[in-house]
């Protein structure tokens, strides 16, 4: 992921060739993380729905969690066409408040994670369910890395807030590796909650906001495919 500045200091022609290595490159590492592309670890429709879950609410009401799953851009836009998901923010979890920026988080270091907030009516949708979109949408056996993205920063992550959150995430990574769904073992976290930073305004809703970013294209809109594909009762515009 290049900060959305990068490209005014280029000439034009640089930025054409930039463009189509950029494409190349992305496309190749793109292709091993989307549910719907060539060379990936498994198929969405083959995930499973989590044995141990919570039941739906008996009225409206708001819960959140917080995921990190590569780029937060593509995973923030997802959960923002899911049905029953009031928000979804970008930000950063894992580390202190004095190194929640940007530049500074994309040096690996800060024990950040680029994170999305997820707020949600657990009487429309549960948080299990959300996990199994989650893990359809990006790639939980890669260490540090998702596609072209590689530090820390773009580990696989659950931040849980509660004993019950822990609960469901452990049990359905267990229950996903036993079924042998994906090509390798899971490596996502599952880790204590602390805080949630939200990320600059330019990071929120990026990918509708960029649509014909070269990045957008081949790594992110493929994930929202796949939520419209493999989850049409989830799915919103």
């Amino acid at each position: 992921m290049k900060s959305p500045n990068f490209r005014k200091f280029l000439s034009r022609f640089a930025v054409a060739a930039m463009a189509v290595a950029t494409s190349l490159a992305l496309a190749a590492g793109c292709n091993s993380v989307n549910a719907t592309g060539s060379g990936s670890p498994f198929a969405a429709s083959a995930i499973p729905k989590p044995v141990v879950d919570d039941t739906l609410a008996p009225a409206k009401g708001q819960e959140s969690l917080v995921l990190a799953g590569g780029c937060f851009w593509g995973i923030q836009a997802v959960f923002k066409h899911v049905k029953g998901v009031t928000s979804s923010t970008s930000g950063y979890s894992g580390g202190s408040a004095d190194t929640a920026q940007y530049e500074t988080v994309s040096g690996g270091d800060t024990g950040h994670a680029e994170s999305v907030k997820v707020v949600y009516d657990p009487s429309q949708i549960t948080y299990g369910q959300l996990l199994q979109i989650f893990f359809a949408v990006h790639d939980p056996t890669t260490v540090n890395q998702q596609g072209p993205d590689r530090g820390t920063q773009y580990r696989s992550v659950i931040f849980y807030a509660s004993p019950d959150q822990q609960k469901i995430a452990d049990a359905y990574i267990k229950q996903l590796d036993a079924a042998k769904v994906f090509s390798g073992p899971i490596v996502t976290q599952v880790a204590p909650f602390k805080a949630f930073y939200t990320a600059e305004a330019y990071h929120q809703d990026y990918a509708a906001n960029h649509p014909h970013d070269p990045y957008i294209m081949i790594c992110d809109l493929p994930k929202l495919s796949t939520l419209k594909k493999d989850f049409p009762d989830f799915y919103r515009e």
